[in-house]
């Protein structure tokens, strides 16, 4: 009887903590208000943030920036968008640099540093959390 008391107990702490969390934002992928890309697609942003493509739709160059390992955002938008775990994308990135195929993309900061970095720059490709879209930026992507 105890054993079924405690475990109970558990279960509903448990369930109290996870109604306490909040939602999972959504993340965007943006670009300067300046620039002439439009969309993207969720592989032409993979294809970009792994290194595979150079370019925005629309032409202009794409550098990509990322926010630091471990950020929620950053979470999201790899698990989503390019579906990869932070183990996998670690390992891609081993295996690019390696074989001198590619570098990751620079880590910008948090959600205020990517945006100021986006806005500034017409070629720069960000993520960052939907509620910190301004008029300084263009949403090409939402990542859910």
């Amino acid at each position: 009887m105890q054993i079924t008391h405690n475990m109970a107990t558990a279960v509903f702490v448990a369930g109290l903590f996870a109604a306490s969390l909040p939602a999972a934002a959504d993340v965007v992928v943006v670009v300067s208000a300046k620039s002439a890309a439009t969309a993207l697609t969720e592989e032409q942003a993979s294809d970009i943030f792994l290194g595979k493509a150079n370019t925005l739709p629309g032409g202009g160059q794409a550098v990509p920036v990322d926010q630091p390992d471990g950020s929620p955002a950053r979470e999201l938008f790899y698990s989503k968008a390019v579906g990869k775990s932070t183990a996998q994308l670690k390992a891609y990135w081993s295996k690019q640099i390696f074989s001198g195929k590619g570098q990751p993309p620079k880590e910008a900061g948090d959600n205020a540093a990517v945006k100021s970095l986006v806005a500034g720059n017409p070629n720069i490709v960000g993520y960052i959390d939907k509620s910190a879209v301004d008029a300084t930026v263009k949403v090409l992507l939402t990542v859910k």
